[in-house]
């Protein structure tokens, strides 16, 4: 009897703490976690099977996505890249890939989500990327 009022008690004081913890982040905060774990699940379900748990790539075929400095200098092209596909020579980390990424039938709110993830995941510190920006990328894709 004891026992399961601890843990009563203990779950309600858990509960109390997820709740002011929350209610304490910022709009912008809350948005960002929005995009984030919606990229991770779009990541986890389209992605992670080339490009590892851990953003790691595959050897010499299939690029990793923990370069900062790429992701970074190429950040509006990334959303073409995973609507459209990519083809040809890729240079990250001083290494060649050569391949094809296939295109995806991603909505840019989606996009935007996998990006998020990818801007902050595996050591990258950039930021959120939201569905408008995206949807001013896709029109600048060749």
């Amino acid at each position: 009897m004891k026992l399961r009022a601890a843990s009563a008690i203990g779950f309600i004081l858990l509960s109390l703490v997820t709740v002011i913890f929350v209610s304490c982040q910022s709009d912008a905060e809350v948005e960002f976690q929005r995009y984030y774990s919606n990229g991770g699940a779009i990541y986890q379900a389209r992605c992670q099977n080339c490009h590892g748990a851990h953003g790691e790539g595959l050897q010499a075929l299939i690029p990793p996505l923990n370069d900062t400095t790429y992701i970074k200098t190429n950040k509006p092209a990334l959303a073409c890249y995973i609507k459209n596909g990519m083809k040809g020579k890729i240079v990250i980390l001083s290494r060649h890939f050569e391949g094809e990424m296939p295109a995806s039938d991603l909505a840019p709110v989606e996009l935007a989500s996998v990006l998020s993830y990818i801007s902050n995941s595996f050591g990258n510190k950039l930021g959120i990327v939201k569905s408008e920006q995206v949807e001013e990328n896709l029109k600048g894709c060749k």
